[in-house]
């Protein structure tokens, strides 16, 4: 049975800490989208990457140049580089760009879907200086591969967790696209998790962008929504692995039960990207609509400084069913990847009250 829990001074403590963390915005959480190929082809994908993709890789030295402006104005480690697609483990020159980020203060990690990481693979990233990395696991194995479309990704994705778990040398967490053939394999996934000495874990919804936005059964209920959550929640109280909701979405009255701090979009705050094509964003599932400039045209910390005010000031957001919502304070309309290039939102509200 849910339990409201809210704690209002709590929730005023934390507007006042994501106020003050708008009017910073220290850039320090920079997605790469460095390719656009994949050796998958999921059914949820919001980029729609290929295995052939007519967009060749983004040559690292065009990259690396972009990052000038942010070696001059913060110090040494305190930006960390997230490199995805695509699969960025169809980059062959991946720990050449690592190390060489590291040579320029840097932290970097991946996103993967862990098709190729192997120990040899693992050694090699580890040596260029790889902090952290994020591995998909989205179901026990025949729902995992359905949703990857790949009879060998379960297997392969598990054995490259072991192995990243094992390690002890990276930060690391798996991700699970929780969708309506998933929900309740979740208590089995979670010993799965922990059987294999896997601590750390996040749940998000898919979102109907790219594949996803054709297959209508990828999608939560409202009761299903609130299914997750009390599994979250259930979870969290064991204490026997560390699972959190995503940063995708205000939860209502599970906010303070479903992760370790409060919603907040980084978008445009903290965190932002550079596109396969050198278009400046934040994170890579924002629609291209709310892209602010071109690493081939503009200076990166510019445009950071300069623009961006469409995801820094958000009344914008305060219409439609939000502009009745008395949590309106606390959510400021969502996530900016669920907002459509008009700015509506593209994805129910998932708040439970």
């Amino acid at each position: 049975m849910k339990t409201n829990r809210r704690n209002p001074l709590k929730r005023w403590l934390f507007r006042v800490f994501r106020r003050n963390e708008t009017e910073i915005h220290e850039l320090n959480y920079l997605f790469w989208e460095c390719t656009w190929r994949c050796n998958l082809s999921c059914r949820h994908c919001g980029s729609d990457c290929k295995a052939e993709s007519h967009v060749v890789d983004m040559p690292f030295q065009d990259f690396l140049h972009a990052l000038e402006p942010l070696e001059k104005r913060y110090k040494p480690y305190t930006t960390t580089i997230a490199i995805t697609g695509g699969e960025p483990l169809l980059r062959q020159d991946l720990a050449a760009c690592g190390r060489a980020l590291r040579q320029h203060g840097f932290r970097w990690g991946i996103v993967t879907n862990g098709l190729l990481y192997d120990e040899a693979r693992h050694r090699e990233l580890v040596a260029a200086g790889m902090g952290s990395i994020t591995v998909s696991l989205d179901g026990l194995e025949a729902t995992h591969n359905w949703l990857r479309n790949n009879p060998h990704s379960y297997q392969r994705a598990l054995g490259a967790l072991r192995l990243i778990a094992a390690s002890g040398q990276l930060t690391y967490d798996v991700v699970t696209c929780v969708h309506q053939r998933n929900l309740l394999e979740l208590p089995q996934l979670k010993e799965v998790l922990i059987e294999n000495g896997i601590r750390h874990w996040r749940l998000f919804t898919i979102a109907p962008i790219g594949r996803a936005a054709a297959n209508g059964d990828l999608q939560l209920t409202r009761p299903q929504v609130e299914e997750m959550f009390r599994f979250i929640a259930e979870t969290r109280r064991e204490g026997r692995i560390d699972l959190k909701f995503s940063c995708e979405a205000y939860t209502g009255d599970y906010e303070e039960q479903v992760r370790d701090s409060y919603f907040f979009c980084r978008a445009g705050i903290n965190i932002g990207s550079v596109l396969i094509n050198g278009d400046i964003s934040a994170c890579p599932n924002i629609n291209r609509s709310f892209v602010q400039g071109n690493i081939y045209q503009d200076d990166l910390m510019e445009i950071w400084d300069q623009r961006f005010q469409v995801m820094r000031q958000r009344d914008w957001m305060r219409c439609g069913p939000c502009a009745r919502c008395r949590d309106y304070r606390q959510c400021l309309g969502g996530a900016m990847h669920l907002r459509s290039a008009q700015g509506e939102n593209i994805m129910r509200c998932l708040a439970v009250r």
